[in-house]
């Protein structure tokens, strides 16, 4: 593997995450309680043995550097580096990246001083496991100039997708990015050929790309130089790509889901707290999701109810009840709190005197959430401030609003409360 040069894209400006991308870069947005989506890429890369990586990206990335500067630091006697690279101006070129080819293109000057076979092109806001080093085998193995990685998956989901069709041997033959209606049909296929049962290939009739590929270092070069007005790998360099260049599918076989909208993001993180198990785990000791090592004291439980929740470290919680949800690192949970169904991202420090009575007495809110508050179906965003007797429940169930004056917002009827926002007590949502 260290013929390969990964590549990261970090995304556009994340409009389909905000309020959690008002803040911070795509691939820096918590997961799971203590991760961020970025570290799910490149722990892959660490666990395939490849440790040359560039993440790119162009939007608010401060958080995303300053967190890859604190996590990932290969010992100097390797080549190993997580670098990112912003969009910048340039005397050849005076804009921001216009989509994914084109921020590969403008950073190609610099991938080309690596003496690598192939480039590893990766999504920053995708969560799965998976061993590169197979991919990259299939690709070498059968000859590809372009490997896509490609799943299996129904109708319900298929037009947010790139659809593919191949022959026998595996190969390419019609490429549609994100098709719909009658587009849509032409790209049934039968996906037995894949291995699928016939019932299993009945119920998953399309063969979507996962925006993995692997390139030969030559091709993309090419691809990329010979073409500056195609700036997108799915929708323009791949279609064209598979006319005349031999363009392979590899089935990815395990759990993948694209964490690009708040309704996929919700999902995926409660999803695992399933009992008994969850369609992905971090506690996979082969293959580990690195992250940030805070050292932080253990969580303090004190008389509560806790049922199918993950809790980070650092948190402080007090006679509350807590269901089917996830507390990222420091978060503080008051007496008599009721939390359903609910993502908390934590905070990124402690007040002062952290281990403080609970008080309800005093005009300023404080970190964490207030005693007495009922928080149902919601993702609170880091360091909010959430008042006593606070009901965050969408009582009229309603499914969009736009209240960032006020501190939420409210996406396919989940409450997102933003990074750093106060709710006065007594509020109801």
């Amino acid at each position: 593997m260290k013929s390969v040069l990964a590549i990261i894209l970090g995304g556009g400006a994340g409009t389909r995450l905000y309020p959690l991308t008002k803040l911070r870069a795509k691939p820096a947005v918590p997961v799971a309680g203590k991760y961020r989506l970025i570290d799910i890429p490149v722990s892959n890369c660490i666990n395939s043995e490849i440790f040359k990586i560039y993440v790119l990206t162009q939007f608010n990335s401060a958080s995303l550097n300053r967190h890859i500067a604190r996590t990932y630091n290969f010992a100097g006697f390797t080549e190993g580096f997580v670098e990112v690279l912003a969009a910048q101006q340039t005397p050849e070129n005076f804009n921001w990246f216009q989509g994914t080819a084109d921020a590969v293109r403008q950073y190609l000057w610099l991938m080309e001083e690596w003496d690598v076979d192939e480039y590893l092109i990766l999504s920053g806001d995708h969560l799965y496991r998976m061993d590169y080093r197979q991919f990259v085998q299939r690709h070498r193995e059968t000859g590809a100039d372009i490997t896509l990685s490609v799943l299996p998956i129904d109708e319900r989901r298929a037009s947010d997708f790139g659809l593919i069709k191949i022959d026998d041997s595996g190969r390419i033959i019609n490429f549609s990015e994100k098709p719909k209606g009658d587009a849509l049909t032409k790209m049934r296929v039968d996906t037995t050929v894949l291995g699928l049962t016939p019932e299993q290939a009945q119920e998953q009739p399309y063969i979507a790309s996962m925006g993995i590929y692997v390139f030969k270092r030559d091709v993309l070069v090419k691809l990329l130089k010979e073409a500056s007005e195609r700036t997108d790998f799915g929708k323009e360099i791949i279609p064209d790509a598979s006319k005349d260049y031999n363009v392979q599918a590899y089935l990815f076989e395990g759990y993948w889901e694209d964490i690009g909208t708040i309704e996929a993001f919700y999902h995926a993180n409660l999803a695992l707290t399933k009992q008994p198990q969850p369609p992905f785990s971090f506690y996979d000791e082969q293959a580990p999701i690195y992250t940030r090592a805070r050292y932080l004291p253990p969580s303090k439980i004190l008389d509560c109810q806790i049922t199918e929740s993950m809790i980070g470290e650092g948190c402080i919680l007090k006679s509350c009840r807590i269901e089917r949800s996830v507390l990222g690192v420091r978060s503080r949970i008051e007496a008599g709190c009721v939390i359903q169904d609910t993502l908390i991202m934590g905070a990124d420090f402690y007040q002062p005197f952290a281990e403080r009575q609970s008080d309800c007495e005093t005009k300023e809110v404080s970190l964490g959430i207030g005693a007495n508050t009922t928080i149902r179906r919601a993702i609170i965003d880091k360091n909010a401030r959430i008042g006593c007797d606070v009901q965050i429940v969408n009582k009229d169930n309603v499914q969009e609003a736009e209240r960032e004056n006020q501190g939420f917002y409210i996406k396919n009827g989940i409450v997102v409360v933003l990074k750093n926002a106060v709710i006065p007590d007594g509020t109801i949502i």
